[in-house]
């Protein structure tokens, strides 16, 4: 087949493409699809600049919250997926033993407490959880150990 001839085919089969969308016949979103596309593309949150009535709602909405989230909630929202299976060789939850040698390793539980809040070998600072005080990222070593500060 010639390069011509390639390209003629080429250009017929986009225009035959071009076509068919055109003529083609919408498709009919029911409520409930259009209402789950809606949520889908919903934006996660929004600005608020200091003196806006946004951000007079953003300090009443933080001091509502009923304390620190246990170690248990915050292992299942942002530790789970590397210490289950230990990826990238992260401690795996129950493994005292291994724990025990990074607490050793550590010298007290304050400091391997210190080096999970300031990120250690492949895990970035507090993991995956930016917004987790100390405390609850004490909470989940305390979950995912067994041991005690």
């Amino acid at each position: 087949m010639s390069r011509v001839t390639q390209i003629r085919t080429l250009i017929a089969l986009v225009g035959g493409l071009f076509s068919a969308l055109a003529f083609a016949k919408p498709v009919e979103l029911d409520d409930i699809s259009r209402k789950e596309v809606a949520e889908r593309i919903a934006p996660l949150g929004s600005v608020c600049l200091e003196g806006e009535d946004c951000a007079a709602n953003a300090g009443a909405t933080a001091s509502t919250a009923s304390g620190p989230r246990s170690g248990e909630q915050i292992f299942n929202q942002f530790c789970t997926a590397c210490h289950t299976s230990g990826l990238l060789g992260a401690p795996k939850k129950g493994d005292k033993a291994v724990w025990e040698t990074k607490l050793a390793a550590a010298g007290d539980f304050s400091k391997l407490l210190g080096n999970a809040i300031k990120g250690v070998g492949s895990m970035p600072p507090k993991g995956t959880c930016g917004d987790c005080s100390d405390e609850e990222i004490s909470n989940a070593i305390e979950f995912m150990s067994g041991l005690k500060p």
